[in-house]
């Protein structure tokens, strides 16, 4: 089944992982977006196969505070939040 991981370590300085499943491939995109929606990150954006992948996330270039990250794929959506402490 589908799966979108809480991200490890949270809350985290400057790096982190997400976890993400796939029961089949499909075309697959993770974005992260800051408190006021605007998308400040795109980690994937293509087809990947089934399976299970750890997404490594470095958010040097952005500022403290709370960001939402989406999975999105064919029939399947998920958003998670996670902090970032500088």
């Amino acid at each position: 089944r589908f799966s979108l991981g809480q991200n490890y370590p949270n809350p985290f300085n400057p790096k982190t992982n997400i976890r993400i499943q796939l029961p089949n491939s499909g075309f697959v995109k993770l974005t992260v977006f800051d408190i006021t929606g605007k998308e400040t990150a795109v980690l994937v954006n293509e087809e990947l196969s089934a399976g299970a992948y750890n997404i490594d996330f470095d958010a040097s270039q952005l500022a403290s505070g709370t960001y939402f990250y989406r999975m999105e794929t064919a029939g399947f959506t998920d958003v998670k939040k996670m902090i970032l402490l500088k």
